[in-house]
This record gives C-alpha cells, structure tokens and sequence, in this order.
C-alpha cells in the first residue's frame, strides 16, 4: 500500500544549517524538496568525479577474474579511476583497430604480400603503378602503352597492377593502395593482441580495489546530495529552512529529534496540489513484484492507488498463459536457481529471483495442464493428455480470455466503486461494469458465434443509466446527462476494445506452441534419414527453434503482459503512474 505522508518544515539558523543537515542525513527520514534550484563549481566536480567512479566500478564489474594476483591498493582513488578508464578506452580501440586489420587482410591476402611504399617510390623514377579491377572481356582493349599483370581472378573480375610511363589513369575501378604490407598488418594484429593482454592484467590488479570505488562513490553521491541540500534551502534573513516529506509514521520521531537539537519543526497533511513523493509498503507476498515496477520506472502517484496485490497475482497468469510451456518454465526455474546460487548472496534484496520461481512455477502448471512440454503435438501423438483437456481446446481458451478480461476490468471499476461509496458516483462503476460484462458476451457473439444472451440487452440498458446519471450527478439534470453522454462517447468502444484485446493471451501462447511443433516436426523429417550428420542437425534444428521461443517469451510477457496490467487495467481503475519514488536525505554509514 501507498504510505502515508506528512509535508515537513524545518527551520533553522543558517550558521548551524551544515551540521543539521548532517544530524538529518544520519536519520535517513526526510525526502528533501528544494526551494532553490541548486547549482555551482562544488557540485559540478561531484557529478563529474561521481560519473568517473561509475565507470570505472562498469569496467571492473565486466571482468570475470576469479584469483586477483598482486592488486593494486591506489591510494588516490580519483587518479586510478581516470587509469580505469583510459586502460578500456585503449583496449577498445585496440579492439576496433584489429577489426580494421582483419578486413585489410582479408582483402589484400589474394594480392599478395607486397611493400606499398616500395611502389609509391616508382613515381619518383617516373613510373605509375596503380591497381585495378578489369572486367575479363574488357582486358583485352587496354593499349599497348602500359603494362598490364593480373595478380588473380575473381568471378568475372581479373584484380590487376597496371604499370605506365605517363602517370596514364584507365577507366575501371581503382583500388588505392593499403598503408603497410600484408606481412607489416599481421606484425601489427600479434604486437597489438600483446598490448590487449598487457592492458587487461592491468585492469585485473585492479579488482581488489572494487569495493573502495563503491564505497567512495556513495560518499561522494552523499557529498553532492549534501550539498544540493544545502544549496536548495529556502532563506529569510539569518533563517533558512527545510521543506520535504516523511512518513507520517515517522513523524514523532523527527519532532523529538527537533526538539534535542533545537530545530524549528512543522508538520501539516499534503495538499492535492503538493509533488508528494510515493511509498510502497507490502507484504513480502505482494513485494516480490517491485523489481518489475523498477525495471519498468513505474510508481504510482501518491493520490493513486497502489495495485501491487491485484498486479502480481494477474501477471503470474498472463506469464503462464503467455509462455504456456512446462519445458520453458522448466528451463527459466534451472537458471533462475543457478543464477540466485551464483550471485544471491551478493544482492541485498533478492525479490527478482522469488519473482521468477514464482513466474516460472505458473509457466509449469499451466504447461502441464494444456499437454505442452516443448511443443504440444509430440506428446499428444505419443499419447499423453493434458491435466486439463479442455485448456487444449482453441475456442474455450479464447473465452477465457474474455472472462479474464472481464474479470480483470470488473476489479477495476468495483474497486472503485468501493473507494467512492456511498456517494452516488459509485453506482456510474456499477454501470461499467454492467457494460463490461455485456460487451463480453458481444465479443463471444461477434467473435466465437455463440447467441448473445436476452438479459444482454438488459445489462446494457442498466449500464448506460446508470453510467448517464450517475457519471457526475448535479441539480441540472441536463447537465448531469450531458456529462453523461459524453463519458459514454468516450469510453463505450474503448470498454469493448479492452476487454477483447485479452485474446492477446490465447494468440502469443498459441504462436509459441505452434513455433515449438514446426521446429519439432522439421527435426522429426529430418531424423527419418537415420545417418549421423543428420541427427546432429536435427539436435541443433530443436536446439535454435526453442532457443528462440525461450528467448522471445519473456519479451512477449513484457510487451503483452505488462500492458494488459499498467494500460488496459489501470485505464479503468484511473491510475496514471505519474508518481515519483520516495527518496530520503540518507548517509551510508
């Protein structure tokens, strides 16, 4: 749930601004707003030493080392950052060089290992040598005033050296001359590989110093919050102040903390027109979904609801839908644990990897309940039945999702009807969701064929009256259905759009299995030859096939999952996601 906040003031007199700001860096409370926007030389070198500890920390990160041997202790960290990152900026042009030394001798090995230089020296004796690409039939009607030697042929292009007194310049394609020697290139490609190794033992001495860059870089990020701080308090003469927000649970603790250091404090609720910031607090069940919304940077506004429990329990079934596969959530529950092993201890909050045991669990049931294990039809041929035979069947899960739909959207509108009851207002998502479950069997009817129920037409007219005089209830009854009609304009074909673009569901999680059988089926044609070669490339035929599938599932979640909770969902309920998260003025002890 969105915790409550309490806007606070803190006044202060401005000779002792530095250590309160200190004093409230060490509580870890309140979320600073500035007054001022903050700026200056100080804060300018801390984002710059800031982003310089942050690449370096990028670098060593990418390295996998396991023994340092003799690491480095520099004692000026800022200096060995600047080493860190001029260490990679040379490998990686070493790198991009040697890709250019690999094209040139894959260019010029057919030529042959020649000394450019010893030609561009036959101009000073008056001799032109200049290379050429002559189509074949055309080398023939070269005049007798130069010489012509073809070095090799390729397809109907005869690579030649044209030799002429007169610097003469021939109507074809003219290759310029490389910078060095074949022979020089290939030097080049080993001394520069030395110079890569060399460069990399370098940065591996600096390993050891990992942890002293991350610790030096959340002292300066607290520096330059400070100062920023500082910068961004407001002013009346000998006075500055502090404005911000806290929890309202954390309120008393920051009054008792003003009163032992002798701070002027005032603590009052929010206003709708205040930027408050948003904090989460949910039960460890319901917190699991948190990494998602970070990845995704989504936060609910603090005067918007928080649909944490409601999101997470759709998401895991959307994912179990959309992946549909037992294998698959098989393959993503191994790596999850492997990866939760490997790293696990290194990560304070290990939510993501509860998330994905929980996600690849759905994955798994749903599986095993449609019959689909890397593919559906090999095992129905081999005679095993889903759990659940029904699920197996196209047009029943294509109601489904529209009874996910709109149960979905149901939880939508009911939710609000309950934050705005008993008000009258309430009974326009009542109305909603009358239409809402009219328009699911329109869709069924529309889409499926089946006969739209006699109490349909009732559900419509319920909703409609309810949505017209309920919407924004005023003494004017024109304007009360004036406001009406325009909301239903509005929102009447989005409702009916919303609730079938849950098909969505049943057609990804069908592509994916069908993906699977073709490429099952193709390694199936392929094994009838029976000899060796043919078994290894029906193995890699499987292997790719489901590689893909793997690998563009979790994509699939994102793009379809994540939208039917934070687009469809959240349209009915009136959540923006236009919130900021809660960020308190903290030191790192």
């Amino acid at each position: 749930m969105i915790v409550q906040m309490r806007k606070v003031f803190l006044l202060l007199q401005k000779e002792h601004a530095q250590s309160a700001l200190e004093d409230l860096a060490s509580l870890g409370l309140l979320h600073v707003e500035h007054q001022n926007p903050p700026s200056g030389e100080q804060i300018n070198t801390l984002n710059e030493q800031i982003s310089l500890f942050e690449q370096a920390i990028l670098i060593l990160s990418s390295i996998d080392q396991g023994v340092v041997p003799d690491s480095v202790r520099p004692k000026d960290l800022i200096v060995a950052c600047r080493h860190i990152v001029d260490l990679q900026k040379r490998l990686e042009q070493l790198k991009e060089y040697a890709v250019t030394l690999h094209a040139w001798i894959d260019q010029w090995s057919l030529w042959g290992d020649f000394d450019p230089q010893e030609i561009r020296q036959l101009a000073q004796n008056n001799i032109s040598a200049r290379l050429y690409q002559i189509p074949r039939e055309q080398l023939k009607e070269i005049g007798q005033d130069v010489v012509v030697r073809k070095i090799f042929s390729e397809g109907g292009i005869d690579n030649c050296i044209v030799f002429s007194r007169d610097n003469q310049q021939l109507n074809f394609k003219e290759l310029e001359l490389p910078k060095m020697s074949l022979s020089q290139m290939r030097q080049r490609l080993t001394e520069d590989a030395g110079i890569s190794i060399s460069l990399k033992n370098q940065l591996i001495k600096y390993l050891g110093c990992h942890g002293q860059l991350v610790a030096e870089k959340e002292v300066l990020t607290y520096q330059k919050n400070f100062f920023e701080t500082l910068q961004g308090m407001g002013q009346a003469g000998q006075l500055v102040y502090v404005k911000g927000y806290a929890p309202a649970d954390a309120e008393q603790l920051l009054i008792a903390q003003s009163k032992q250091k002798g701070w002027g404090i005032l603590t009052v609720a929010p206003q709708e027109e205040d930027e408050v910031p948003t904090l989460l607090r949910n039960p460890a069940w319901i917190s699991f979904i948190k990494p998602l919304l970070k990845l995704l940077e989504l936060v609910p506004g603090y005067h918007e609801l928080d649909i944490s429990p409601l999101f997470i329990v759709f998401f895991s079934l959307f994912f179990g839908i959309l992946i549909g596969d037992a294998g698959y959530g098989l393959v993503y529950l191994l790596l999850n644990f492997w990866l939760d092993n490997k790293l696990g201890k290194k990560i304070k909050d290990r939510s993501v990897f509860f998330l994905f045991y929980i996600l690849s669990f759905c994955a798994i049931i749903w599986g095993l309940l449609t019959g689909t294990f890397f593919g559906q039809e090999w095992l129905l041929k081999a005679g095993f039945k889903p759990l659940l035979p029904v699920l197996a069947n196209a047009v029943f899960v294509q109601k489904f999702c529209f009874f996910l739909g709109a149960l979905h959207l149901t939880l939508a509108h009911g939710w609000r009807a309950l934050l705005r009851a008993p008000a009258l207002v309430a009974l326009a998502e009542i109305g909603w969701i009358s239409i809402i479950w009219a328009v699911f069997f329109l869709a069924k009817n529309l889409i499926l064929s089946e006969p739209f129920p006699v109490f349909g037409n009732q559900l419509i007219v319920l909703g409609l009256i309810l949505v017209l005089f309920f919407t924004n209830p005023q003494k004017n009854i024109f304007k009360t259905i004036g406001s009406g009609l325009g909301t239903i304009a509005l929102s009447l074909v989005n409702n009916f759009t919303d609730v079938v673009s849950y098909i969505r569901l049943f057609a990804v999680g069908l592509a994916g299995v069908a993906i699977a059988d073709a490429f099952n089926a193709m390694a199936a044609g392929v094994i009838k030859k029976g000899d060796f070669v043919t078994l290894i490339a029906a193995g890699v035929i499987v292997i790719c096939g489901h590689m893909l599938n793997i690998i563009l599932g979790p994509m699939s979640v994102l793009v379809h999952g994540v939208r039917l909770n934070v687009l469809e969902f959240c349209g009915h309920l009136g959540v923006t996601w236009n919130g900021f998260a809660y960020k308190p003025f903290s030191r790192k002890e």
